[in-house]
């Protein structure tokens, strides 16, 4: 089969590889229809943050090919949506909806599909054919009728920006909410996507990008244009998000939180931090959440937001490109990319 595969920092192209196998047991086959670039991503094939070489992608939305004979709850020819990381559903972790944590599917990185080594050795979506274990726990139906273009989306970024404001709205019915910083493109932006369609008073967005700025206004958000230093806070909300990337914008982002409330990490903060203000949070009682998006715990609330027409991923501006010119896209600049069968 054909993978597109990141070589070497800023080097991505096809390879002929041979077909990855079904678990005969408890696996499927899934053949990607559209995959989704993560903001990960770039930076992943771009800097090369973990050894190559390996298959990318893993944001996707998938065709079943084959199934285990173990497999009951998918069959040939559904279409699915693949969570991106990889979990076994069945340990203690799985069964308190720890995903993430998956204790047999343990990796460097977290276990996750286009990894590499780092991700467990998993494939990537961008790909004729991907092995997916555990398929009952994994694979869940798509939308019906929704394009594989915005299902693709679903499985990790779209999940993110819930995760950072979805729950928290919930036991905070109507509370403002702050994203400050656009590093992860997509992520921020969803966040103002869900922030917004779930009701929150005022949703400020803090951004350097005209582009970007105007997604989130366009989406009902306060656009705040910022550059230079950061500075000690903006308005406090209770719902703040992280997407700075930056040890002083973290510092912000944390300042902006009001009182009990809670701040959510987006980003990966690849450099020591100058140190949190632990008093501060303390005395204010506010909530730090660093995590990666746990994608099967939250994406069946998304997939009902979804079907139930109450968030369209569609708001985001995404690029879509034909499956052919993914080598050629992969790197290239773009708020949401798509590639598509």
């Amino acid at each position: 089969m054909r993978q597109l595969a990141y070589l070497e920092p800023g080097v991505v192209a096809w390879q002929d590889v041979p077909d990855p196998a079904c678990d005969p047991r408890a696996g499927a086959l899934v053949r990607p229809l559209a995959v989704a670039r993560c903001d990960l991503d770039p930076i992943m094939a771009g800097f090369g943050v973990f050894p190559g070489p390996f298959a990318v992608g893993h944001e996707t939305v998938a065709e079943v090919v084959e199934v285990g004979d173990e497999v009951t709850g998918v069959a040939v020819g559904d279409r699915v949506v693949v969570p991106f990381q990889v979990s076994c559903g069945a340990c203690d972790q799985c069964r308190a909806h720890r995903f993430a944590g998956c204790r047999p599917f343990r990796a460097s990185a977290g276990a996750a599909f286009g990894f590499g080594p780092a991700g467990g050795g998993h494939g990537g979506a961008v790909a004729d054919l991907l092995a997916v274990p555990a398929a009952d726990h994994l694979l869940l139906a798509a939308p019906p009728g929704l394009a594989p273009t915005l299902a693709a989306t679903l499985p990790d970024n779209v999940v993110d920006g819930y995760r950072a404001v979805g729950p928290q709205l919930a036991e905070r019915p109507g509370a403002d909410v702050t994203v400050v910083g656009g590093t992860a493109a997509s992520i921020g932006l969803y966040a103002v996507a869900w922030a917004t369609a779930l009701g929150a008073g005022t949703t400020r967005y803090v951004d350097d990008d005209p582009d970007r700025l105007a997604a989130a206004e366009a989406m009902g958000a306060e656009g705040v244009e910022h550059h230079g230093p950061w500075p000690r806070r903006f308005g406090r909300a209770p719902i703040t998000v992280d997407n700075t990337g930056d040890a002083d914008g973290l510092l912000t982002a944390l300042r902006s939180t009001d009182d009990y409330g809670t701040c959510t990490m987006v980003v990966i903060h690849f450099e020591p931090t100058t140190p949190v203000p632990l008093l501060e949070l303390y005395t204010r009682g506010v909530q730090l959440h660093a995590s990666r998006a746990d994608a099967r715990r939250f994406l069946p609330e998304v997939l009902a937001h979804v079907a139930a027409g109450t968030f369209d991923p569609g708001r985001v501006p995404t690029t879509v490109v034909p499956w052919d010119e993914a080598e050629a896209a992969w790197l290239a600049p773009a708020t949401k990319l798509v590639v598509e069968r």
